[in-house]
């Protein structure tokens, strides 16, 4: 019986110390279960464009979260284009996180914020979201008003290449470098700069002076290119303060458009009614500034000082030939919300490969001391693709720059461009000429019937 008591007692004092536990561990589990339940909110500030396709497409996204997470995640919305008051809030915010807002849409969660959309970005946005309601997350007004410090989020690696001569480039920002490369090519094989080149290098070639071409054609490119940076960097300046106006780069974008049309007309009716050449009678005053050039190559320094002259001239006379496609690619920058440090490098690359032919053409002029001057028939060719190209990106523009966005179909852009500059050559330099229909450069060659029925006569 003793037994049976002590080991009932036993069971007893277990089974309190048991219960003891559990109501203890009743209080903790309760919190836990609590805290692992608990939600917090989420402040979205999306700053909207009214006609805007990126914040149309935002829009659509953020009603989609707003269902899926309700109450939740309260978003403030403010419409910039049409209400300026709402300008003035959004440089307040950017302000306080340290950029430049380049255009819309403009969304801030707490430490973060995004310009622009797409793919990528909607899912940083879709993610903050999330871990902002399981988490909590600091309210962006807080933050704006002083209440909080700002602490910006850790950056992922962003994916980075180095090519020589040109730096470290960002793989995120891979369309703009694609872009960048293509225009830039094919701007430098401007028909205008390169007759004014190449006639300057012929006549230089009679100072017997490999020193003073190296000079003089060093300087000449080198003032070109600066004037050319000027204007492009005025041009994306307007473009940037002017991206709250959509209908500014709608305008901008049919102005390219025209400007496309007018070099694919060049190419098929070169020099005839608007033509984006330099006018005939601007060759004497630009002759007469190399004639200046060559006169002083006696005295290094006024030769230098002529060049200059001559170059600042020259990128006047032809600014309407080159003026088309910075204006092309700075609207290209402004859609896609390029930061000032992205279009600083972007600019760099740009103005290499504009030069690019350039240098390899003063090169082989200062080596073998010999000059070609580029034929009229040469200059109708680069007329077409740069006026397919022109019109193939304008286009895109007021379409839908979206696709610029995505590398695969920026590259089928300029596929599509190519493709049908190629169409149009070979139909009209190698097939209609075989049925006696003579258009562009070739009807330079048609053969004259008059001269047919002379030879007979005789």
């Amino acid at each position: 019986m003793k037994v049976l008591s002590r080991a009932s007692m036993k069971k007893k004092i277990l089974l309190i110390i048991f219960s003891f536990l559990i109501f203890l561990a009743i209080p903790n589990l309760s919190g836990l279960a609590q805290s692992s339940g608990s939600q917090y909110i989420v402040n979205l500030y999306f700053f909207r464009g009214e006609g805007c396709p990126h914040c149309a497409q935002e829009e659509v996204f953020l009603q989609q979260m707003t269902a899926k997470y309700g109450d939740q995640l309260v978003i403030h919305e403010y419409e910039v284009w049409y209400h300026p008051e709402n300008v003035t809030l959004l440089e307040k915010f950017a302000k306080k996180y340290g950029f430049d807002p380049s255009g819309v849409p403009v969304t801030f969660i707490g430490n973060q914020y995004w310009v622009g959309f797409n793919d990528i970005k909607q899912q940083e946005i879709e993610a903050a979201i999330s871990n902002g309601i399981q988490s909590g997350v600091v309210d962006t007004q807080d933050i704006v008003d002083g209440k909080t410090d700002l602490i910006p989020p850790e950056k992922a690696l962003s994916a980075k290449i180095t090519i020589p001569l040109i730096g470290q480039i960002d793989l995120a920002q891979e369309t703009l470098f694609v872009s960048t490369v293509i225009i830039g090519l094919v701007d430098g094989v401007n028909p205008c700069s390169l007759w004014v080149l190449t006639m300057l290098l012929a006549m230089l070639i009679h100072t017997n002076s490999r020193k003073k071409m190296t000079v003089i054609g060093l300087v000449f490119i080198m003032i070109a290119a600066l004037i050319y940076a000027l204007f492009i960097t005025g041009v994306f300046t307007l473009l940037t303060y002017a991206s709250y106006l959509k209908w500014i780069q709608i305008i901008v974008a049919a102005i390219t458009l025209v400007l496309g049309f007018i070099n694919l007309k060049d190419y098929f009716f070169f020099k005839e009614g608007i033509s984006l050449t330099i006018a005939d009678e601007k060759k004497p005053g630009i002759y007469q500034k190399m004639r200046n050039v060559i006169n002083n190559s006696e005295n290094l320094w006024a030769m230098i000082g002529a060049t200059v002259v001559l170059a600042l001239g020259v990128s006047l006379v032809e600014f309407s030939c080159t003026a088309a496609f910075p204006v092309v690619w700075s609207n290209l920058l402004v859609a896609n919300h390029a930061s000032k440090a992205t279009f600083i490098a972007l600019l760099i690359l740009y103005l290499f490969l504009y030069q690019l032919d350039e240098l390899v053409i003063f090169t082989i002029t200062v080596i073998s001391m010999k000059s070609s001057r580029m034929q009229e028939k040469h200059g109708q060719i680069l007329k077409l693709f740069s006026g397919c190209l022109m019109v193939a990106l304008s286009l895109v523009m007021l379409i839908d720059p979206a696709l610029m966005n995505n590398l695969s179909s920026s590259l089928l852009v300029f596929g599509v461009a190519i493709l049908i500059t190629v169409i149009i050559y070979l139909v009209t330099d190698k097939i209609l000429p075989r049925y006696g229909i003579w258009i562009g450069h070739t009807r330079k060659s048609e053969p004259t019937k008059g001269k047919s029925v002379t030879n007979n006569s005789k």
